[in-house]
Protein backbone atom coordinates (compact mmCIF):
# COMPACT_ATOMS: atom_id res chain seq x y z
CA UNK A 1 0.00 0.00 0.00
CA UNK A 2 1.13 3.52 -0.81
CA UNK A 3 1.42 6.06 1.79
CA UNK A 4 -0.80 8.60 -0.25
CA UNK A 5 -3.25 6.15 -0.41
CA UNK A 6 -3.18 5.01 3.50
CA UNK A 7 -3.76 8.71 4.17
CA UNK A 8 -6.99 8.43 2.12
CA UNK A 9 -8.10 5.52 4.07
CA UNK A 10 -6.98 7.13 7.41
CA UNK A 11 -9.48 9.94 6.67
CA UNK A 12 -11.94 7.39 5.45
CA UNK A 13 -11.89 6.02 9.02
CA UNK A 14 -11.99 8.85 10.64
CA UNK A 15 -14.55 10.16 8.92
CA UNK A 16 -17.43 7.15 9.10
CA UNK A 17 -16.55 7.00 12.71
CA UNK A 18 -17.97 10.61 13.19
CA UNK A 19 -14.70 12.30 14.38
CA UNK A 20 -14.57 16.19 14.68
CA UNK A 21 -12.80 18.23 11.89
CA UNK A 22 -9.85 19.21 14.63
CA UNK A 23 -9.15 15.45 15.30
CA UNK A 24 -9.24 14.42 11.69
CA UNK A 25 -6.84 17.63 10.53
CA UNK A 26 -4.25 16.14 13.73
CA UNK A 27 -4.37 12.46 13.00
CA UNK A 28 -3.67 13.36 9.59
CA UNK A 29 -0.74 16.06 10.03
CA UNK A 30 0.75 13.40 12.23
CA UNK A 31 0.62 10.61 10.15
CA UNK A 32 1.43 12.35 7.05
CA UNK A 33 4.81 13.89 9.23
CA UNK A 34 5.94 10.73 10.39
CA UNK A 35 5.43 8.52 7.18
CA UNK A 36 7.83 11.21 5.20
CA UNK A 37 10.54 10.59 7.71
CA UNK A 38 10.22 6.97 7.45
CA UNK A 39 11.84 5.45 3.95
CA UNK A 40 10.11 1.87 4.56
CA UNK A 41 7.10 0.26 3.33
CA UNK A 42 4.42 0.39 5.97
CA UNK A 43 4.60 -3.01 6.72
CA UNK A 44 8.11 -2.68 7.56
CA UNK A 45 7.05 0.10 9.70
CA UNK A 46 7.90 -0.72 13.69
CA UNK A 47 7.86 0.66 17.40
CA UNK A 48 11.72 2.14 16.76
CA UNK A 49 10.92 4.24 13.92
CA UNK A 50 7.94 6.15 16.23
CA UNK A 51 10.72 6.19 18.66
CA UNK A 52 13.08 7.74 16.75
CA UNK A 53 10.52 10.23 15.06
CA UNK A 54 9.26 11.17 18.51
CA UNK A 55 13.26 11.48 19.77
CA UNK A 56 14.08 13.64 16.43
CA UNK A 57 10.64 16.00 16.56
CA UNK A 58 9.08 15.21 19.79
CA UNK A 59 11.46 16.00 22.67
CA UNK A 60 10.77 19.71 22.97
CA UNK A 61 7.49 19.49 22.70
CA UNK A 62 4.44 19.39 25.64
CA UNK A 63 3.10 16.43 26.59
CA UNK A 64 0.24 16.86 25.41
CA UNK A 65 1.41 16.72 22.03
CA UNK A 66 2.90 13.60 22.29
CA UNK A 67 0.19 11.87 23.16
CA UNK A 68 -1.76 13.29 20.68
CA UNK A 69 0.77 11.96 18.19
CA UNK A 70 0.98 8.27 19.62
CA UNK A 71 -3.38 8.52 19.34
CA UNK A 72 -3.05 9.11 15.53
CA UNK A 73 -0.28 6.35 15.12
CA UNK A 74 -2.36 3.70 17.13
CA UNK A 75 -5.24 4.67 15.22
CA UNK A 76 -4.22 4.49 11.65
CA UNK A 77 -1.90 1.23 11.80
CA UNK A 78 -4.84 -0.46 14.21
CA UNK A 79 -7.68 0.63 11.70
CA UNK A 80 -5.37 0.08 8.30
CA UNK A 81 -2.71 -2.08 9.31
CA UNK A 82 -4.25 -4.08 11.95
CA UNK A 83 -1.22 -3.65 14.62
CA UNK A 84 -0.57 -1.10 17.09
CA UNK A 85 3.04 0.01 17.01
CA UNK A 86 2.84 1.98 20.01
CA UNK A 87 1.56 -0.34 21.91
CA UNK A 88 4.86 -0.99 24.08
CA UNK A 89 5.35 3.14 24.60
CA UNK A 90 5.05 4.62 27.39
CA UNK A 91 2.60 7.45 27.16
CA UNK A 92 3.77 10.93 29.21
CA UNK A 93 1.76 12.25 32.06
CA UNK A 94 0.05 15.34 31.23
CA UNK A 95 1.46 19.02 32.96
CA UNK A 96 -1.39 19.83 35.37
CA UNK A 97 -1.68 23.73 34.51
CA UNK A 98 -3.66 26.18 35.80
CA UNK A 99 -5.28 27.59 32.55
CA UNK A 100 -5.69 31.51 32.63
CA UNK A 101 -8.18 33.40 33.34
CA UNK A 102 -9.34 36.64 33.66
CA UNK A 103 -10.36 38.76 36.81
CA UNK A 104 -14.03 40.58 36.39
CA UNK A 105 -12.47 43.57 35.77
CA UNK A 106 -10.14 42.77 33.44
CA UNK A 107 -13.02 40.66 31.55
CA UNK A 108 -15.21 43.87 31.64
CA UNK A 109 -12.04 46.36 30.61
CA UNK A 110 -11.49 43.59 27.62
CA UNK A 111 -15.09 43.93 26.17
CA UNK A 112 -15.53 47.23 26.76
CA UNK A 113 -12.39 47.68 24.31
CA UNK A 114 -13.71 46.14 21.50
CA UNK A 115 -15.00 48.79 19.09
CA UNK A 116 -16.23 46.68 15.91
CA UNK A 117 -19.73 45.68 16.90
CA UNK A 118 -20.09 42.31 15.77
CA UNK A 119 -16.40 41.58 16.91
CA UNK A 120 -18.04 42.54 20.59
CA UNK A 121 -20.93 40.54 20.43
CA UNK A 122 -19.44 37.58 18.67
CA UNK A 123 -16.83 38.02 21.64
CA UNK A 124 -19.05 38.61 24.39
CA UNK A 125 -20.84 36.02 23.57
CA UNK A 126 -18.41 33.50 23.58
CA UNK A 127 -17.63 34.58 27.23
CA UNK A 128 -21.43 34.80 28.37
CA UNK A 129 -22.07 31.17 27.47
CA UNK A 130 -18.87 29.62 28.02
CA UNK A 131 -18.42 28.52 24.09
CA UNK A 132 -15.43 26.77 22.52
CA UNK A 133 -14.53 28.98 19.57
CA UNK A 134 -15.71 26.25 17.07
CA UNK A 135 -19.04 25.88 18.73
CA UNK A 136 -19.28 29.85 18.16
CA UNK A 137 -18.14 29.77 14.76
CA UNK A 138 -20.67 26.58 13.94
CA UNK A 139 -23.54 28.05 15.26
CA UNK A 140 -26.77 27.89 13.08
CA UNK A 141 -29.50 30.87 13.17
CA UNK A 142 -31.79 27.79 13.36
CA UNK A 143 -29.92 26.74 16.81
CA UNK A 144 -30.84 29.97 18.55
CA UNK A 145 -34.75 30.23 20.28
CA UNK A 146 -35.21 34.21 21.16
CA UNK A 147 -38.59 33.19 22.83
CA UNK A 148 -37.24 31.06 24.86
CA UNK A 149 -33.74 32.73 25.17
CA UNK A 150 -31.71 29.53 24.46
CA UNK A 151 -28.95 28.09 21.98
CA UNK A 152 -28.34 25.18 21.03
CA UNK A 153 -24.48 23.57 20.53
CA UNK A 154 -25.02 20.82 18.33
CA UNK A 155 -22.44 17.70 18.48
CA UNK A 156 -19.51 19.72 20.67
CA UNK A 157 -16.52 17.90 21.14
CA UNK A 158 -16.90 14.41 22.70
CA UNK A 159 -20.24 14.84 20.30
CA UNK A 160 -22.58 16.08 22.98
CA UNK A 161 -25.51 18.62 21.94
CA UNK A 162 -25.92 21.22 25.05
CA UNK A 163 -28.55 23.79 26.03
CA UNK A 164 -27.23 27.53 27.09
CA UNK A 165 -28.71 30.50 27.92
CA UNK A 166 -28.82 33.84 25.95
CA UNK A 167 -28.31 36.44 28.17
CA UNK A 168 -30.84 39.64 28.40
CA UNK A 169 -27.78 41.70 27.67
CA UNK A 170 -27.13 40.57 23.99
CA UNK A 171 -30.60 39.41 23.25
CA UNK A 172 -31.40 42.50 21.02
CA UNK A 173 -28.27 42.53 19.34
CA UNK A 174 -28.51 39.01 18.40
CA UNK A 175 -32.20 39.32 17.44
CA UNK A 176 -30.67 41.86 14.97
CA UNK A 177 -27.71 39.77 13.58
CA UNK A 178 -29.82 36.68 12.84
CA UNK A 179 -32.18 38.94 10.86
CA UNK A 180 -29.11 40.38 9.09
CA UNK A 181 -27.91 36.53 7.87
CA UNK A 182 -31.53 35.37 7.24
CA UNK A 183 -32.05 38.42 5.15
CA UNK A 184 -28.65 37.91 3.23
CA UNK A 185 -29.81 33.47 2.62
CA UNK A 186 -26.93 32.75 5.48
CA UNK A 187 -26.80 29.88 7.18
CA UNK A 188 -24.53 30.66 10.18
CA UNK A 189 -25.17 33.42 12.82
CA UNK A 190 -21.75 35.04 11.77
CA UNK A 191 -20.64 34.40 8.65
CA UNK A 192 -17.59 35.58 6.33
CA UNK A 193 -18.45 38.44 4.08
CA UNK A 194 -16.54 37.19 1.06
CA UNK A 195 -18.09 33.85 0.69
CA UNK A 196 -20.87 33.56 3.21
CA UNK A 197 -19.49 30.48 4.79
CA UNK A 198 -18.84 30.44 8.46
CA UNK A 199 -16.26 31.83 10.13
CA UNK A 200 -12.68 30.32 10.62
CA UNK A 201 -11.82 30.57 14.27
CA UNK A 202 -8.18 31.53 13.86
CA UNK A 203 -10.26 34.66 12.79
CA UNK A 204 -12.07 35.15 16.11
CA UNK A 205 -8.33 34.43 17.86
CA UNK A 206 -6.62 37.24 16.06
CA UNK A 207 -9.88 39.54 17.78
CA UNK A 208 -9.35 38.18 20.96
CA UNK A 209 -5.80 38.23 21.23
CA UNK A 210 -5.60 41.78 19.35
CA UNK A 211 -8.36 43.41 21.76
CA UNK A 212 -6.83 42.25 24.99
CA UNK A 213 -3.02 43.89 24.00
CA UNK A 214 -5.19 46.82 23.15
CA UNK A 215 -6.02 47.63 26.68
CA UNK A 216 -2.69 46.51 28.53
CA UNK A 217 -3.67 43.47 29.17
CA UNK A 218 -0.54 41.30 29.77
CA UNK A 219 -1.85 37.66 30.03
CA UNK A 220 -1.96 35.61 26.98
CA UNK A 221 -5.20 35.61 26.11
CA UNK A 222 -6.92 33.07 23.62
CA UNK A 223 -10.91 32.61 23.35
CA UNK A 224 -10.72 29.25 25.42
CA UNK A 225 -9.84 32.01 28.41
CA UNK A 226 -13.09 33.64 27.94
CA UNK A 227 -14.98 30.00 28.72
CA UNK A 228 -12.02 29.42 31.75
CA UNK A 229 -13.37 33.00 33.32
CA UNK A 230 -17.01 32.24 32.41
CA UNK A 231 -16.25 29.14 34.88
CA UNK A 232 -14.61 30.53 37.08
CA UNK A 233 -16.72 33.24 37.73
CA UNK A 234 -20.06 31.30 37.82
CA UNK A 235 -18.01 29.59 40.78
CA UNK A 236 -17.24 32.66 42.39
CA UNK A 237 -20.79 33.81 42.20
CA UNK A 238 -21.82 30.39 44.10
CA UNK A 239 -22.95 28.28 41.07
CA UNK A 240 -22.93 24.61 41.72
CA UNK A 241 -20.07 22.81 40.21
CA UNK A 242 -22.32 20.44 38.55
CA UNK A 243 -24.58 22.89 36.79
CA UNK A 244 -21.27 24.23 35.49
CA UNK A 245 -20.42 21.24 34.51
CA UNK A 246 -23.90 21.03 32.30
CA UNK A 247 -23.28 24.62 31.32
CA UNK A 248 -19.44 23.67 29.94
CA UNK A 249 -20.84 20.37 28.31
CA UNK A 250 -17.88 18.59 30.37
CA UNK A 251 -18.47 14.86 30.61
CA UNK A 252 -16.47 14.53 33.58
CA UNK A 253 -16.84 16.42 36.97
CA UNK A 254 -13.61 16.61 37.38
CA UNK A 255 -12.57 18.25 34.01
CA UNK A 256 -14.65 20.88 35.93
CA UNK A 257 -13.25 21.11 39.50
CA UNK A 258 -10.16 22.30 37.98
CA UNK A 259 -12.06 25.70 38.66
CA UNK A 260 -12.03 25.51 41.90
CA UNK A 261 -8.51 25.67 42.12
CA UNK A 262 -8.19 28.91 40.06
CA UNK A 263 -10.55 30.75 41.30
CA UNK A 264 -8.55 33.74 42.72
CA UNK A 265 -11.42 35.74 44.71
CA UNK A 266 -12.40 32.28 46.64
CA UNK A 267 -8.52 32.25 47.59
CA UNK A 268 -8.74 36.09 48.68
CA UNK A 269 -10.94 35.21 51.20
CA UNK A 270 -9.00 32.73 52.69
CA UNK A 271 -7.41 34.84 55.95
CA UNK A 272 -3.27 33.82 56.63
CA UNK A 273 -2.88 32.29 60.04
CA UNK A 274 -0.90 35.48 61.30
CA UNK A 275 -3.68 37.91 61.17
CA UNK A 276 -5.48 35.91 63.84
CA UNK A 277 -2.63 36.04 66.19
Amino acid sequence: MEKGEFLQKLETELKISKNSQYTLRNYIRSNKAFLDSVNKTLEEIDTDDVKKFMAENLADKTPSSTIVFLSAIRYSFSNIIHKDITLSIKRPKKDKKIPTVLSKDETKKFLDGITNKKSKLMVSLIYAAGLRVSELTNLKIIDLDFNEKTGHIRQAKGRKDRIFNIPMFLLHNLKKQAEKQRESKKEYLFSNPSNGNNLSTRNIQKIVSKAAKKVGIEKEVHPHTLRHSFATHLLENGTDIRKIQELLGHADLSTTQIYTHISTEEIKKIKSPLDNL
